[in-house]
């Protein structure tokens, strides 16, 4: 199939990439005119501007979008539904807040167009290991784009088939989900990444915990020098914590024990508050996840070894640069 796509960063250009070595077609573009040379090279069309990308696709088009959550996926929305014809899809992959979906969706029907969220995790190694996708919008229009989907998915891979599970639908195995109507995929992803806020604290504090106990503020005979790299690999070997977060503490405490490459400022991307504010919408209690959030807002002003672990599993698994890291 074939596919535009929009914003080719540390995951948009990946997806290209990902969809090409699976025999897609995609035509690109970025302001970055470097990635896109750099994409035209591999074989995507490179084009320079948004219409020339609308024009260079065969009808009913599709076009993803993979742009930061707010003004730029929303202007480029915007533009992007001046340009189409009734029957074309625009796919959001960002990390949009899924009520913005809802009214997406509504709007651009009203000129025919039609309009699907994708949830997506994979972060730098989707390439390689291929993105888990939550996706929403109507079913008929995720399933005639299926193949760029499951192109997209990480596949059955060698994980064990969960005991006694029946479904009719194997998407989900494959990695990938139908989740329901326009919002839904992106309301999905927004929990997911509210749980990994409160796996990433979990981690950093008992890390930290386990990297002071050499304190000198302790009696001596209660002062133990642990190896913390060690520790996160022994660890990943049968323990019932080990995770792909684990994978990636090891490996930042294997090259940089004391993690002095990190400023311990860590970020949010927005989702976290939004899983806190669907929680109190809902009534649901969720103190691991809200304290996850305001952890990182304490970080900004005292950051501790454990909010360096943070900055450290955030580049692992997503790139994301943190202010201040050296």
């Amino acid at each position: 199939m074939q596919l535009g796509i929009i914003g080719l960063g540390r995951m948009g250009g990946n997806i290209a990439r990902r969809l090409m070595l699976n025999g897609h077609e995609t035509v690109v573009f970025d302001r970055n005119t470097d990635f896109v040379s750099a994409l035209a090279a591999e074989g995507a069309k490179g084009v320079a501007d948004l219409p020339a990308l609308v024009a260079g696709l065969e009808k009913p088009r599709a076009v993803w979008v993979m742009l930061p959550a707010g003004a730029p996926t929303e202007d480029t929305i915007d533009t992007l539904s001046q340009l189409l014809e009734p029957g074309d899809v625009i796919i959001d992959g960002g990390n949009t807040y899924y009520k913005d979906d809802i009214r997406r969706a509504r709007d651009l029907a009203q000129k025919g167009l039609k309009y699907i969220d994708v949830g997506t995790s994979g972060g730098v190694w989707g390439l390689e290991r291929g993105y888990c996708m939550m996706i929403g919008g109507d079913a008929a229009e995720v399933l005639r784009l299926d193949p760029l989907f499951a192109a997209l998915a990480p596949g059955m891979g060698t994980i064990p088939r969960t005991k006694d599970r029946v479904a009719d639908d194997d998407r989900a195995e494959r990695g990938y989900i139908h989740a329901g109507p326009a919002g839904s995929g992106h309301f999905v992803k927004m929990i997911h990444n509210g749980i990994e806020y409160g796996m990433m604290q979990a981690f950093a504090e008992g890390f930290d915990i386990l990297k002071t106990k050499a304190s000198e503020s302790l009696p001596e005979d209660q002062r133990f020098d642990l190896n913390v790299a060690d520790i996160a690999e022994v660890w990943r070997r049968g323990s019932v914590v080990s995770s792909w977060l684990l994978d990636l503490t090891a490996d930042a405490l294997a090259g940089d024990p004391k993690l002095d490459g990190f400023s311990g400022s860590v970020a949010d991307s927005g989702e976290g508050r939004w899983t806190i504010e669907a929680a109190m919408e809902q009534s649901v209690p969720v103190p691991v996840l809200s304290n996850s959030l305001f952890s990182r807002y304490r970080s900004r002003g005292q950051g501790t070894y454990g909010d360096k672990l943070l900055s450290a599993m955030r580049f692992g698994f997503g790139g994301h640069v943190e202010t201040g890291k050296k």
